[in-house]
């Protein structure tokens, strides 16, 4: 029974492989004369509904992923990769290794044509990677002005029964982006953005970046120990109230003025705010800026978590549109002079207008040596939030220089310079140039002191000087006074 079972078997089998090579074959057949000698457009008929007729079977659901459309990257396949990166089990044979000049880390993503299943909250997704190739297109980076060709359309596949679609949608592709999100940040390099302007007319003005490499921190910053915690305890806070500032109406930004005169610290402050937030920053040279339109472009290109600084304000803008005002102008001149330069009203309509809401989460910093030089309209409430300002050199900046420059926090020579700094204007940046010329804490301290006597020296000239010029140009006053009540008199 047993021999004849097997027997009856072996034909049955052989039958089933023959017909399968049979059907097979057929189909190549098929595919070969409908790609010969069938058009396009009925190939592609037959396809879909072939697809349509295998789908109909199918309890699964594919959604696809582009890399991008023609002008934006897509942020979902973005995250998707990182977030692929970080779980990628032996599963994957092949995965792709690269390592930019503005990356930390080398990144590892998973290469075309690789699969990879994921399970979430007790449900299986299956993620392969694609690629088909298309007409080659151009692009051109904005950051390094720079272009690229392309010549294949990339994106993700990702598979799953279809009762999870709502699943996929609200729960699964969000958790995705926000994990994505917060590795971004781990990964990321604080950025320094300047303009570019050497492709002003070939194309509009744009941002070009470096990494910013500068060390400072709030805990290497010469500068009076409660005005740090007062601005790092307002940054956290700012952080924090992303719900506050919409439900009162207001953009997500915080504004900030520095002043105090030049060495006191102001571009170190900047840095130590971006090393803190681990906020890009875009520094913005008005000069360089020729229309409230070019303005306009490089503004709404800045990203969210950013800091946009404008040093020395009092000297990066002429007040245009008050000039006109006080001149009398016509309006069809004004509005000319308003196109043709970057202007209070336009440049204060970016600062707090209705553009000041292309963005999230954005800090905005002015500089300046002279504050009273500022228009009231760029530094009343609302706009710079915080006032700064920079002092000279303080016995408490002095101890924590010094600790920084030589490792010392004792010194018999402190006391004698510490009471020198209370009488003598001296800055952090003239201090700390004078701690560099010698290892030795001995010899450094005692050339500060001979440098605080020639600063002194120094101070004082000055104000005899200013004083001279002070009491000249009283008595100038006072002869012209005279000259004048003596010609009305005549």
């Amino acid at each position: 029974m047993s021999s004849r079972s097997t027997k009856s078997k072996f034909p049955t089998t052989k039958n089933i492989i023959s017909t399968v090579a049979s059907v097979a074959a057929t189909a190549m057949v098929v595919r070969s004369f409908a790609r010969d000698y069938l058009p396009p457009e009925f190939q592609d008929y037959i396809y879909l509904g072939f697809r349509k007729f295998i789908y109909r079977f199918s309890t699964h659901l594919t959604m696809v992923i582009y890399e991008s459309d023609e002008f934006h990257d897509n942020e979902i396949y973005n995250a998707t990769q990182l977030y692929i990166a970080a779980k990628m089990s032996s599963d994957i044979h092949r995965v792709k290794i690269m390592k930019n000049r503005n990356q930390k880390n080398i990144s590892v993503t998973m290469e075309i044509n690789e699969e990879f299943t994921d399970v979430y909250n007790g449900v299986k997704f299956y993620w392969s990677a694609v690629a088909k190739k298309t007409p080659t297109r151009h692009y051109y980076n904005h950051d390094d002005s720079s272009s690229s060709s392309r010549s294949d359309e990339r994106f993700l596949e990702l598979t799953f029964h279809r009762d999870h679609k709502d699943m996929v949608i609200n729960d699964y592709l969000p958790f995705i982006m926000k994990d994505a999100e917060m590795k971004k940040l781990e990964q990321k390099n604080v950025k320094l953005f300047t303009v570019n302007t050497t492709v002003r007319y070939s194309r509009p003005l744009a941002w070009k970046s470096v990494n910013l490499d500068h060390p400072a921190t709030f805990e290497t910053l010469a500068m009076d120990v409660d005005t740090k915690e007062m601005v790092m305890k307002d940054l956290d806070r700012f952080l924090e109230r992303r719900e506050h500032y919409r439900k009162v109406g207001k953009a997500w930004k915080r504004g900030y003025l520095l002043y105090g005169p030049p060495g006191t610290g102001k571009s170190s402050l900047i840095a130590a705010m971006a090393n803190y937030l681990n906020f890009d920053i875009y520094d913005l040279e008005l000069t360089d800026v020729k229309s409230n339109s070019e303005l306009r472009t490089l503004l709404i290109a800045t990203g969210n978590r950013s800091i946009l600084v404008v040093e020395d304000i009092d000297c990066s803008v002429e007040l245009h549109d008050r000039v006109a005002v006080e001149a009398g102008r016509a309006k069809e001149k004004e509005k000319k002079k308003e196109d043709k330069n970057v202007t209070l009203s336009g440049f204060l309509n970016f600062i707090d207008g209705l553009w000041s809401s292309c963005g999230d989460e954005r800090i905005i910093i002015f500089t300046t040596n002279h504050k009273d030089k500022l228009d009231p309209a760029l530094i009343r409430p609302g706009r710079m939030d915080v006032h700064i300002h920079m002092s000279y050199c303080t016995p408490c900046g002095f101890r924590l220089l010094i600790s920084n420059y030589l490792g010392i926090t004792q010194h018999s020579l402190i006391n004698q310079i510490e009471d020198m700094l209370l009488k003598i204007n001296v800055t952090p940046a003239e201090v700390a140039e004078q701690l560099l010329k010698h290892d030795d804490p001995d010899i450094v301290l005692d050339g500060l002191i001979k440098f605080f006597d020639v600063k002194r020296k120094e101070n004082e000239e000055a104000e005899a000087m200013a004083a001279n010029i002070k009491e000249e140009g009283e008595l100038t006053a006072i002869e012209n006074n005279g000259e004048t009540e003596h010609s009305e008199t005549d």
